[in-house]
């Protein structure tokens, strides 16, 4: 598909115009009403079409006017009439010049918004109530037939418009720095092998510098540089030993060295083909390198995909702590393709799934419920990913540079950031942050904070996905409390912690006494 057309769709009263907008501004993408074009181009309001001309016509404008902004636009949200693709023909125009998201609401409310429009619509002229059931009953196979449909019931338009971008796995975040006009994130199941046409499409330029590591070298390489050579890119490659002990400034030091020896400029592009240590290390790298240069990232792990490859949070690792220098920098594009998790170790996947269950903590409990009944369906994959993306994607709109609400993603990683070192990374990040929130959860329940039994439904869900909930035994107390008093979300020289009061729902800022903090570092000791 060459272009990115969005187009709403559904039956009449189902707020296609009202969602388009919101969509449109969350994308920064242009927004185009079919019928308001129709009535510009005919000089006439579409009630007047129908009464002077009739129906058959105002079907051959809708027609033209749709083919003529389906060739004109390249991208943009466009809301349909709630008949423009009753035609075939129309149909197939619009699913080859982009995606369709069908709204659709209860009958009731339908019914209820047609008679509030008092014969506004020309189709249900007369006796709104009833001529809405006859059509709705007309048209539900064809309404049926969509595969994007959007209950929007009960939903302000903020919120339908991030239904959709959820089902589209289509977000947009702005760059805070204000450098330029932000970048997309999309979640396309096969999107790695066209790699070099969206970086075209993100108007990123070479010569482009792939950095990745050992791990995802031997599967996705080869593939990504060929995609990238079709597109016209001057290619070069940095692979770096895989592992979080690599996260240095050794490292970082290592690529910038290598950006030189390939000739990058301040117009050229990094890309991070990675987990999360390859997004942080080349996303700091290209932050620093010539006072910063474009980068995008395609992550190849579940834990990056929903969590470490977004928002332009980059770093490397002290020995003090992790991720204790870094950059806020904006990637000009992520692309995620849940297809690549085929290849990742079962344990990694695990570990990732710890970031995912995270997400619906904080805002999602259909997400929660989700991770816990997967089956393997590629399709239920895509979406588990896309709506933990959409987690995140909401967070940073609202707190770009973590001065505020974007702390509620840290709910299990202070803790979980603590024992992570003091284990020497022989946890992986997710574990530890399975870790981190038994403990945070149980910390939130003894100060009534969270309701009483979440603990013990959290460390049960945890441990169904195959992921530890106690510190490991023979890992020191003391150490594991050093490094979180070395913790980077400190303030004002106390921790802060994000904790859950249910599924669903966390707040941040939370101050915990360090007695209390020793009482759950040494109860999960005792209990390991």
């Amino acid at each position: 598909m060459s272009k990115d057309l969005i187009f709403l769709y559904g039956p009449p009263g189902s707020g296609k115009s009202t969602a388009g907008k919101a969509l449109a501004a969350d994308l920064e993408l242009p927004f185009i009403d079919l019928d308001g074009e129709i009535e510009t181009r005919a000089g006439k309001r579409i009630p007047e079409i129908f009464e002077q001309e009739g129906e058959a016509v105002f079907r051959v404008l809708e027609s033209a006017e749709l083919q003529r902004l389906s060739f004109a636009h390249d991208k943009g949200v466009i809301a349909l009439g709630g008949g423009a693709l009753l035609d075939e023909k129309n149909r197939r125009m619009v699913e080859e010049a982009g995606r369709v998201a069908l709204l659709t609401a209860a009958d009731r409310l339908l019914i209820y918004r047609a008679e509030k429009d008092n014969g506004a619509r020309p189709l249900l002229a007369g006796d709104s109530a009833a001529r809405m059931k006859a059509l709705l009953s007309e048209r539900k196979e064809h309404y049926n037939s969509f595969g994007l449909q959007i209950k929007i019931d009960n939903l302000s338009p903020a919120e339908i418009a991030m239904r959709i971008q959820t089902g589209l796995g289509h977000f947009h975040l702005p760059d805070p720095a204000g450098r330029s006009c932000g970048y997309d994130v999309l979640v396309r199941s096969g999107g790695l092998a066209g790699i070099g046409a969206a970086l075209k499409k993100a108007g990123l330029k070479g010569p482009l510098m792939i950095v990745t590591d050992e791990n995802v070298a031997r599967h996705y390489l080869q593939g990504v540089a060929a995609s990238l050579s079709v597109a016209g890119y001057q290619t070069h490659q940095a692979v770096i030993p895989a592992g979080e002990e690599h996260k240095t400034i050794t490292s970082a030091a290592g690529l910038w060295e290598a950006f030189l020896e390939a000739g990058l400029e301040r117009g050229s592009t990094v890309l991070a083909l990675g987990g999360g240590v390859v997004s942080d290390l080349a996303g700091f790298a290209a932050a620093t390198y010539l006072r910063g240069v474009r980068w995008a990232v395609v992550p190849t792990t579940l834990l990056a995909m929903v969590d470490a490859g977004l928002g332009g949070k980059t770093g490397i690792d002290l020995t003090q702590g992790k991720n204790l220098a870094g950059a806020f920098h904006s990637p000009s594009l992520v692309l995620i393709d849940p297809q690549v998790l085929a290849t990742l170790p079962e344990a990694e996947f695990r570990s990732g799934m710890a970031e995912t269950l995270k997400h619906g903590i904080i805002a999602d409990p259909h997400l929660y419920r989700m991770c816990l009944e997967m089956d393997g369906n590629p399709a239920r994959l895509e979406e588990m990913v896309a709506r933990a993306a959409a987690v995140k994607v909401q967070v940073i709109r609202v707190d770009p540079f973590e001065n505020g609400q974007r702390a509620v993603l840290n709910l299990g990683h202070t803790i979980g950031h603590a024992v992570e070192l003091a284990s020497g990374f022989s946890l992986r990040h997710g574990e530890a942050v399975a870790i981190g929130l038994a403990a945070e959860t149980r910390m939130a329940e003894e100060l009534n904070f969270a309701g009483k039994g979440l603990t013990e439904t959290l460390r049960t869900d945890l441990q169904k996905l195959g992921l530890p909930v106690d510190i490991p035994a023979g890992l020191d107390p003391h150490g594991i409390m050093a490094a979180l008093k070395k913790d980077k979300k400190k303030a004002g020289g106390s921790v802060r912690f994000a904790l859950a009061s249910k599924i669903g729902v966390a707040e941040v800022g939370i101050e915990i006494d360090e007695r209390r903090i020793w009482d759950a570092l040494n109860t999960d000791t005792a209990r390991a």
